[in-house]
């Protein structure tokens, strides 16, 4: 029996022709049939919804509740036991290329956590929460992320705000340099994953999933990052949870014209392959890597 993911749907939005409007540009959403069919049709202004508040705000913002006025398709999300989101603008320099917008579900029998990590510059020096879905985790794990902060390189977020570049930890237990490791393990929480995030307001942004071995981030993880000339991209990682492992990193030198994840790192717009949702990472407006997610 194939487990349930954590993150359930994936969507993304694009400019319309005259910049005022977010469209539909894609999706995949495997059982939520009524939120798919609600989608499609939709469009977006600066602030209207989830979609419009990322790019109406230039970062990140996460729902952990989707029974809000903000959320336009409340009733689909709750048909479908859909409990928390997050909408990440992507740009190219001051340009908003897309909105994609990760759902996620949870139950009783499938734990999981939804972070977002946040630095502005001009105030400190650190990365502090600045929302999180914790879901059926417990109150301790909350109370603890909520008070802790990260300098970059430090921890899952740290590290991921010091390279610039997806970090996936598969084991959070000692020894994995997962700050809340005994915290975690006591939740059932055993893996994690975080990306940096765009943004056009000056700050920082990392967004973090942890999940419990029930309850995988998504069916496989995938990077692709620029070779050292810049050149080119190559797949730097990759870890499947059929196989329950870390995957053999290919050697194809890929173009950004010629294959899918370099048409998205080129352009800065995620794209759908089947079931794996292409998207760019990376902070400040510079993409600095694809990530992949299968669902």
């Amino acid at each position: 029996m194939t487990k349930k993911t954590f993150i359930r749907a994936v969507e993304y939005w694009l400019p319309d022709a005259t910049g005022s409007l977010l469209e539909f540009g894609g999706g995949f959403y495997g059982d939520a049939k009524r939120l798919q069919a609600s989608s499609e049709t939709l469009c977006f202004g600066r602030g209207e919804g989830l979609p419009g508040e990322a790019w109406e705000s230039g970062h990140p913002v996460m729902l952990t509740n989707l029974q809000v006025s903000l959320f336009r398709r409340a009733a689909a999300a709750l048909a479908h036991g859909l409990t928390s989101a997050v909408a990440l603008p992507s740009f190219k320099g001051e340009q908003l290329s897309a909105v994609t917008v990760l759902f996620c579900g949870d139950d009783q029998d499938h734990a999981g956590a939804i972070e977002l990590w946040h630095n502005d510059p001009l105030e400190n020096v650190d990365l502090t929460l600045q929302d999180g879905y914790y879901g059926t985790t417990g109150d301790t794990f909350e109370f603890l992320s909520r008070n802790t902060s990260f300098r970059a390189g430090t921890g899952l977020p740290g590290r991921t705000w010091g390279s610039q570049a997806p970090v996936f930890m598969p084991d959070l237990g000692r020894g994995s340099g997962f700050l809340r490791a005994d915290s975690a393990v006591k939740v059932g929480i055993n893996r994690g994953f975080a990306v940096p995030c765009s943004s056009a307001d000056g700050a920082n942004y990392v967004l973090a999933f942890l999940s419990a071995l029930a309850t995988p981030i998504a069916r496989r993880v995938d990077v692709w990052a620029p070779d050292a000339l810049q050149s080119h991209l190559v797949h730097s990682f990759g870890f499947s949870e059929d196989d329950g492992a870390e995957l053999a990193v290919a050697q194809d030198k890929l173009t950004f014209e010629g294959s899918l994840p370099g048409q998205v790192f080129g352009t800065g717009t995620p794209k759908l392959d089947g079931q794996t949702l292409l998207m760019p990472v990376g902070m400040q407006g510079v993409v600095t890597a694809v990530l992949g997610l299968t669902l």
